[in-house]
């Protein structure tokens, strides 16, 4: 296997993947077109990015590439429609990082209540001002209302519970008996969050229903003075309706990312909710603790390994859920050679697709049944024409997926 690193990547892991007998080329620096023509030149089965953007371009240019991983857990940086066009396999490494942004969350939390960056700029500039510090409300007993309760919401939960904080939750799949167990109060809607929350705090991935989720109708609806934090995907949040609730409603956030953050890792950049006094703007450093990257890192090692091993692709995003087969083609064999290219003549001369097939081999390794998932029904001759193609074939069945 040929494997391309197109960002940072420390060199154990690099290592790690040259132990499995990959050939690796490890730059960094490729980005854009130098990317597009450095698989065009190497020619990878695999991609690992983190950061860097992969776009259709690309997939054009290297029809060798069967599998992209984005060693994170967002891949809306990833051509994804293309990929599935071209059938690439697309993984991520989810929760890897979820401890990781849970913590900088509740530092974000913890410094609104405390003002803790304010009060170190004010030391460092020689002052003292324990009148003004002094002042916060504490965060025990006051109501957390978490939006999305996945991997990184629950490790945000757990922490808020130990600092004694009430906590509600929302997300599309989350129920009452559900919540119970979470030891959180439930929510029928997001906008409830909004209604009850004394700090509010977004944890949902970006997707096309999320897109723009927390506008205006949610900060209108915030309490006088709440604070809120989003350390996920600033896509989520209408950020002219934040500043709005932040200038006219006393809300106080706590940000990570930006609708307009530079994709440079150094460069001067002025935010407009940054920059806001009421605004505490951490450098979209959620994930970036040294725990956080080395899971990752070895996660994405081990997508590497499972593929190569077995074929399989752990934490695939674009494998279709529900195929179009209508109906399960059974066919239990001597395992020998042949057998399933004679069955597969069949179905092609019967002008029906393939959607799944799996061979699942018994011990000894002498019987088989073959289970090809087809999106149209075979006839009776078609049956007897597979049953009588070899004599190393025992029975062949047809079920209906349908109902």
């Amino acid at each position: 296997m040929k494997v391309l690193i197109a960002d940072v990547f420390p060199q154990k892991y690099v290592e790690s993947l040259e132990k499995l007998n990959c050939e690796v080329l490890y730059d960094q620096s490729l980005k854009d077109k130098g990317l597009t023509d450095e698989l065009k030149r190497f020619s990878p089965n695999i991609l690992i990015v983190r950061s860097t953007g992969v776009t259709g371009e690309m997939f054009a240019a290297c029809p060798g590439l069967s599998l992209v991983i984005r060693a994170g857990s967002g891949y809306n940086t990833i051509d994804v429609k293309t990929a599935s066009e071209r059938s690439v396999y697309v993984a991520n490494c989810p929760g890897k990082n979820a401890i990781a942004v849970a913590e900088l969350a509740m530092g974000l939390i913890l410094s609104l209540d405390r003002s803790i960056p304010d009060n170190v700029i004010a030391l460092r500039a020689g002052k003292w001002d324990k009148k003004r510090f002094s002042k916060a409300s504490g965060t025990y007993g006051r109501t957390l209302g978490v939006v999305g309760v996945g991997r990184i919401g629950r490790e945000v939960i757990a922490r808020a519970r130990a600092f004694g904080m009430h906590v509600i939750g929302w997300s599309r799949s989350l129920t009452p008996e559900r919540a119970s167990t979470l030891g959180i109060g439930f929510c029928e809607s997001f906008l409830d969050i909004a209604d009850r929350s004394d700090v509010v705090s977004v944890h949902l991935a970006l997707t096309d229903e999320t897109k723009g989720l927390i506008g205006k109708e949610f900060f209108s609806r915030m309490k006088q003075g709440a604070h809120f934090i989003n350390t996920s995907r600033a896509e989520i949040v209408d950020h002219e309706a934040l500043r709005e609730a932040v200038k006219t409603k006393s809300v106080r956030a706590g940000v990570d990312v930006y609708d307009d953050e530079p994709a440079e890792k150094e460069c001067d950049y002025i935010s407009g909710l940054g920059s806001d006094p009421n605004v505490y703007g951490t450098h979209h450093i959620g994930a970036s603790t040294e725990q956080a990257q080395n899971a990752v890192m070895e996660e994405a090692v081990s997508i590497v390994r499972d593929y190569m091993v077995t074929g399989h692709v752990r934490n695939c995003v674009n494998i279709l859920e529900r195929t179009p087969a209508r109906y399960c083609l059974s066919v239990h064999h001597r395992n020998r050679v042949g057998i399933l290219a004679g069955v597969l003549d069949v179905v092609r001369d019967a002008k029906i697709n393939v959607e799944t097939m799996e061979n699942i081999i018994f011990q000894g390794a002498e019987g088989a049944c073959a289970r090809i998932l087809i999106d149209g029904s075979l006839s009776a001759k078609d049956i007897e024409s597979i049953t009588k193609s070899s004599p190393d074939i025992y029975s062949v069945t047809q079920a209906t997926l349908e109902g």
